[in-house]
């Protein structure tokens, strides 16, 4: 009898996609709206840790950001917003140790956007192949660094600290950091200046090396079309106005992210006519700014109006 409901908790389990996020940090509330944005809600757990998904089978365990990698390998979680720094490291520690890959990135989400770069003292000049040999290097991300020094055939020292990584040049440590950035403020606080990218790193929805099994397949298939039209619509509005459409071809031209439009004949003309204003209306996924909208109407269209737009299904 026990063993019939531990089996049919575990099919219970197979139904349902897990998803993990971090708990708490600079992804935590953008990855939870992203997820609201896609119809997703929740019944949270007294410890805030566990979301049971009620509009979809799709539950959120809330975990430390560098767990979401081995929490997907170890099949745990189907599914992980994380950043790419972690997510990439972590992988190239794998290949270190000689394992296969266990997971990989399925979507760049457009949030948490900053750079893994080497700071350096302010009097120096950024030459790597004739400094960096014999120097020590400072960083929270060893595989990485030691991967993009190899590729350069370049010796040095890397330094491992869990944090404070811009000090270390100051605490006689280590020459030079590798480290995250965003603003380069800390960096500037410390006397260093950020000068080369190894990393262009954001948030980004990872899952397994191979293809998700069973009844999961089809939830994880949802929620990615789901997200894909949430991100495409971003920063995507709905362009009206009227022009003639003698000139339609060059007011598209200065419309390069924008869907092919739908026309509307103003005079009770035919679509094959060159003469006539029309009506016009196109998905720009594009800043739709002030600046774009006078350059519209100075190459003849009026009427201008942007909308916005709530929901896209491809």
């Amino acid at each position: 009898m026990q063993r019939n409901a531990a089996a049919s908790a575990r099919d219970q389990l197979r139904d349902r996609l897990r998803i993990a996020i971090q708990k708490s940090g600079r992804l935590s509330e953008p990855a939870l709206a992203l997820l609201a944005a896609a119809g997703l809600s929740w019944q949270e757990s007294r410890d805030k840790l566990f979301y049971y998904g009620e509009s979809l089978p799709i539950d959120l365990l809330l975990v430390r950001d560098d767990d979401i990698p081995g929490l997907i390998a170890d099949g745990v979680c189907d599914l992980g917003f994380v950043g790419r720094n972690v997510l990439v490291e972590q992988d190239y520690e794998r290949q270190s140790r000689g394992e296969a890959p266990a997971f990989r990135e399925l979507r760049g989400l457009g949030f948490g956007r900053c750079k893994l770069m080497f700071g350096i003292p302010d009097d120096w000049e950024w030459d790597p192949q004739a400094q960096l040999p014999g120097t020590r290097i400072a960083t929270s991300y060893p595989a990485l660094l030691s991967r993009w020094l190899a590729e350069r055939n370049i010796e040095a020292s890397v330094v491992t600290m869990s944090g404070s990584v811009e000090l270390a040049p100051r605490l006689g440590q280590a020459e030079l950091v590798c480290d995250l950035v965003s603003s380069g403020a800390t960096l500037a606080s410390n006397r260093l200046k950020p000068v080369e990218v190894v990393l262009d790193s954001e948030a980004v929805l990872a899952g397994p090396a191979g293809a998700i099994a069973d009844a999961r397949a089809g939830i994880a298939e949802l929620l990615m079309r789901r997200l894909d039209g949430v991100l495409k619509l971003r920063d995507s509005k709905l362009l009206m106005f009227q022009a003639p459409r003698a000139i339609l071809p060059h007011l598209m031209q200065l419309l390069p992210d924008a869907e092919p439009p739908t026309v509307m004949s103003l005079d009770g003309g035919t679509q094959t006519r060159t003469d006539g204003d029309v009506a016009l209306q196109a998905l720009c996924h594009g800043a739709m700014t002030w600046q774009r909208l006078e350059e519209l109407k100075r190459a003849g269209a009026r009427g201008l109006m942007v909308l916005p737009v709530e929901r896209l299904l491809a």
